[in-house]
């Protein structure tokens, strides 16, 4: 471990901790995981430990039991090393290039202005410790860091595990504490792109911002009812179209990732009646602030006037239109509830990313359903939206519904452990989010998987916040767990 962790110096665990520092300076969005893929390798080389590297940038690291551990059924810890890359509005820092600011407020760990990373940095944290003491007993370890999760999960779709023995996996990618997740929604990408046509001059141009907004993970917090700002935008600018019959769209930009609900949007219009729009819009929010009152009370919209640089021009009416009534009417959040498990969404759909280019208009959901049939019917769904309005279809990152496995010694490995560390008793759930278990499972048949993690808040938003506490008694659990062995 480096010697330049300073922010969380003094925190225990002290080693895990250490590791999330060290891998916070590293830029790690999804797609430009490089950097921290090479962290990876170079953390086996130096420890003399076997690894496999593929051409996308899975590492896969194994160490070999301790002595009198040899018997004992090998573990595989694994997570991913992407994160989502969210800011805070009026924030200038480079996802893509430049590491997090880590800041501490009491028992919470965050990142200044963006995501925290916390999804799936503590896999990685956690397992690197592990790895990294030689004086724990364990049993062989192998080590799965997969790239691409949030994206579509494309590298645990791809990675070969051929040469793992373990059947008991351990996926530190869960945000709740309370709970060991045991199954988990399938899922499925979908990109919209319609041709644009751009022509004739602009009138009077105005920008129209929706913000305030808490955002959120597509899937473990689509059941919460929060505003999605390109949907609070689309609606808005329906309104003022329809009072100004002149409205057209020059740009228009909403969210940068298909797993979070935006949290802002903006568009600038050109239009030749401004007072019939800034009254079409005030009235419109105001509909927008009474619907959102509790879930989003910080929602605000602000019509500003605004200058078009060079020789932009408006896109035709007809387009705007197609792109608004699209936006406006496609389906959206929580579609069904599961019947047979109270709270739990069974199926819904989250606009993530809207992106007016000079070119074509751009639009990506994230489906997600436990129910294969009801992922279909809403892909198709979205495919007959797309051939009413012309845009093109496109579907990626498919991935599988993780079904619970009935009998789980590992489970009940955990659950005693965890009763031992914290003297309180863990949950059995399943989720809405993805995970990439399903895939695996697919992979290494006869899996025995879950997935565990400590609290953390408010992720793939700028909010994010991580539990040091909750850190330090899910770090213990998993130490005793690989520690005492896992028999079959």
């Amino acid at each position: 471990m480096s010697e330049k962790t300073n922010i969380l110096n003094g925190l225990e665990p002290v080693a895990p901790l250490g590791f999330f520092e060290e891998i916070s300076r590293i830029p790690r969005p999804s797609y430009h995981e490089e950097k921290i893929s090479a962290y990876l390798e170079n953390f086996a080389i130096e420890r003399n430990l076997e690894y496999y590297k593929d051409d996308l940038g899975n590492v896969i690291i194994i160490k070999e039991a301790s002595k009198g551990m040899e018997g004992a059924d090998t573990i595989i810890l694994q997570g991913h090393m992407d994160m989502v890359c969210e800011k805070e509005e009026g924030c200038t820092k480079n996802m893509e290039k430049e590491g997090l600011d880590l800041e501490v407020n009491g028992d919470l760990i965050s990142a200044r202005g963006t995501t925290l990373g916390g999804d799936d940095g503590v896999a990685l944290c956690i397992a690197l410790a592990i790895l990294d003491d030689d004086k724990l007993p364990h049993p062989r370890l192998e080590c799965v860091f997969t790239v691409s999760e949030e994206t579509g999960m494309e590298g645990a779709n791809a990675i070969d595990v051929s040469m793992l023995k373990g059947r008991k996996l351990i996926n530190i990618d869960s945000e709740d504490e309370k709970y060991i997740i045991v199954g988990c929604a399938g899922g499925a990408r979908i990109h919209l792109t319609l041709p644009v046509e751009r022509t004739g001059a602009y009138d009077r141009c105005l920008e129209v911002m929706v913000g305030g907004l808490k955002g959120g993970h597509s899937g473990t917090e689509i059941d919460k009812g929060r505003a999605n700002a390109a949907l609070v935008l689309a609606d808005v600018l329906q309104a003022a179209a329809k009072a100004d019959k002149s409205l057209t769209l020059i740009a228009l930009a909403g969210g940068s990732k298909d797993n979070a609900i935006p949290a802002l949007a903006k568009a600038v219009v050109s239009c030749s009646n401004e007072d019939a729009v800034r009254d079409a819009v005030s009235r419109a929010t105001g509909q927008a602030a009474e619907e959102f009152k509790d879930t989003d009370p910080g929602l605000k919209v602000e019509v500003v006037n605004a200058e078009v640089a060079g020789d932009i021009q408006p896109l035709t009416r007809e387009k705007t239109e197609d792109i608004l009534d699209i936006m406006s009417t496609s389906l959206r959040g929580v579609i069904r509830m599961t019947p047979d498990i109270p709270d739990l969404v069974q199926t819904s759909l989250n606009m993530g990313i809207s992106d007016l280019l000079d070119g074509e208009m751009d639009i990506h959901f994230s489906i997600r359903s436990s129910v294969a049939s009801e992922k279909e019917n809403l892909a198709e769904s979205l495919k007959a939206q797309a051939d009413k309005y012309g845009f093109e279809y496109e579907r990626t990152g498919d991935y599988p519904a993780w079904e619970r496995v009935p009998e789980s010694a590992l489970s009940d490995v955990i659950r005693k452990t965890y009763n031992e560390v914290t003297g309180k008793d863990i949950g059995i759930t399943v989720i809405h989010a993805g995970l990439e278990c399903g895939l695996l499972a697919d992979k290494l048949p006869g899996l025995d998987a879950v997935s565990i993690g400590p609290d953390i808040y408010d992720i793939h938003t700028p909010a994010e916040r991580m539990s040091v506490s909750s850190m330090q008694r899910m770090y213990e659990v998993i130490r005793r767990v690989i520690s005492g062995g896992c028999e079959s």
